[in-house]
């Protein structure tokens, strides 16, 4: 984006990632967007319908036990299944700015393994 003035440092640069990856990616109400947000202890996802500007489900690693990488499959499985019980089937992943690696990825296997289709 032309103007936009983002620091070049590690957040700031993960900020230019997140806005490139939401110029193409778009949710709507028959295919939400699946976003991911990893903090250095923590991962939560959400479902967001971007055509009404509102979260359909949020899901965080709160209750879960076991390492990092295990409880984002954990969060994975369960935004999957929530989203089943709400007649959600399909959805696009927007990976926020990070790396497709890890417990992002992670995330989005747990997700497929709940039956997510994206």
């Amino acid at each position: 984006m032309p103007g936009l003035r983002v620091p070049k440092t590690r957040s700031g640069l993960r900020t230019r990632r997140h806005i490139r990856v939401r110029a193409k990616v778009h949710g709507t109400a028959e295919r939400p967007r699946l976003v991911v947000f990893r903090s250095d202890k923590h991962i939560s996802a959400q479902l967001v319908n971007d055509d009404a500007q509102h979260t359909l489900l949020t899901v965080t690693d709160n209750g879960f036990t076991g390492k990092k990488s295990e409880k984002s499959v954990e969060v994975g499985k369960k935004i999957a299944e929530k989203a089943k019980a709400a007649g959600i089937s399909k959805v696009v992943f927007d990976r926020a700015g990070y790396q497709f690696h890890g417990r992002v990825k992670a995330v989005a296997d747990g997700a497929r393994e709940g039956g997510l289709e994206f």
